[in-house]
């Protein structure tokens, strides 16, 4: 035992025990467990969890402790980057389509839908938008268009057994634009439906707010600081905000938060 309390050699136990021979192992908690009355252990272990989770170590503990179930099978984390300028264009128009399949028991990733899309109204993206999002021309050039691209998020929903009626998902989004505005804005100007697994979601940025208790006035960079995270790959890039609001709700969740609709039915 490194000091008085034990706790460098308990935490050591815990965090690295699947690091350690069987046998050195039981061999280690034989020698410490004498030292502390019963439970005592099981109580330091939930404390430094929590302190790691606390650091941003939350997913790395996933084997290790638990956290309450959620109520969805499947969290699916979306992230448009769409056609842009200053002054703003109009219609704006989806030009990378991103989703992740967020398990709700593990939160882990386990299936990714990505595809970028051809805008028709405005085909040429301009200087702006390729600085903000890192998408160029030649990303979006001969891809298929939203409606092509929705056909295929259903027959990806399908294969992913998330159109089963016992199957309960939700979207996800760092925001109320996506599905709020942006999605259902181009599907009326373009006259397409739009599917009913859209018309329901979770904001993350309310999500947080009632986690944490501070609304994240910056996004995604707020809240990773906020959960002392590391922000992942660029920002307004779809996938990798996606990225980045997979490993918020991770952390959230290994913390006890239960994720709940935030948005109104339509």
């Amino acid at each position: 035992v490194s000091d008085a309390s034990g706790c460098s050699m308990i935490a050591l136990l815990h965090t690295g025990a699947a690091k350690f021979p069987p046998n050195l192992l039981s061999r280690s908690r034989q020698a410490v467990s004498p030292l502390f009355p019963a439970g005592v252990l099981e109580g330091f272990r939930s404390i430094v969890s929590r302190k790691l989770a606390s650091h941003g170590f939350g997913a790395s503990m996933a084997a290790m402790s638990s956290f309450p179930p959620q109520r969805y099978h499947y969290f699916l984390v979306l992230d448009f980057e769409a056609t842009c300028d200053k002054p703003q264009i109009h219609p704006q128009e989806i030009i990378e389509f991103p989703i992740l399949k967020l398990n709700g028991r593990t939160m882990e990733i386990e299936s990714t839908f990505h595809m970028y899309v051809q805008p028709v109204v405005h085909p040429q993206l301009t200087p702006f938008c390729t600085e903000l999002t890192g998408i160029i021309q030649g990303m979006v050039d001969g891809q298929p268009s939203l409606q092509q691209v929705l056909e295929r998020v259903d027959e990806w929903m399908a294969k992913e057994g998330l159109l089963d009626p016992s199957v309960k998902s939700i979207f996800v989004t760092c925001g109320d634009w996506d599905l709020k505005v942006m999605l259902p804005g181009q599907c009326q100007y373009l006259g397409l439906p739009v599917a009913d697994y859209f018309k329901q979601w979770i904001n993350l940025k309310k999500a947080y707010s009632f986690a944490m208790g501070s609304w994240p006035k910056n996004g995604l960079l707020d809240m990773n600081k906020g959960l002392n995270l590391q922000h992942i790959g660029r920002p307004h890039s779809g996938i990798d905000d996606c990225k980045n609001i997979a490993n918020i709700m991770k952390t959230l969740a290994h913390r006890g938060f239960i994720f709940k609709q935030t948005s109104k039915p339509f």
